[in-house]
């Protein structure tokens, strides 16, 4: 299946194009499971949470543009290209975790701590969705998402 808006981020250096790996794809996964499970660790500060539950946000991101043979230059694109990926996750989701992204960037870089429960509470809520996507991708290369993900 052809993807023209990915291969013209590929033209331009911003993707590589790399068939997909079902190792890196389950890693990126059982990453991603054990990220959300301990998000929900309410004895964990909320920063770590925002943390746990933006990284689990990102490794599924991330295994939907790998199984279309995709590989990003830059950490953000991976959210970026979640409407060529992941086409059914909404427009506000995929906008919410753009916004994540800077807030996470300024958490990292910055030291600024500008989460709140609502934040974690709502990437919770895309993940899960993004992994319920991902659960009913069946990639034409033969890789079969665990259905315990």
């Amino acid at each position: 299946m052809s993807h023209p808006q990915l291969d013209n981020l590929v033209h331009i250096g911003q993707l590589k194009a790399e068939p997909p790996s079902k190792e890196e794809c389950d890693g990126l996964l059982n990453s991603a499971i054990c990220y959300l499970r301990d998000a929900r660790l309410e004895v964990l500060s909320l920063e770590s949470r925002f943390d746990l539950v933006y990284n689990a946000s990102h490794a599924l991101a991330l295994v939907a543009l790998r199984l279309l043979g995709y590989r990003p230059k830059s950490r953000n694109l991976v959210f970026q290209c979640l409407q060529h990926t992941a086409t059914d996750l909404s427009n506000e989701d995929r906008l919410f975790l753009e916004r994540a992204h800077s807030k996470r960037n300024h958490v990292v870089y910055e030291g600024e701590m500008c989460v709140d429960e609502m934040l974690v509470s709502e990437m919770t809520r895309i993940v899960k969705n993004i992994r319920l996507l991902l659960n009913n991708f069946r990639p034409e290369k033969g890789l079969i998402m665990d259905e315990n993900c």
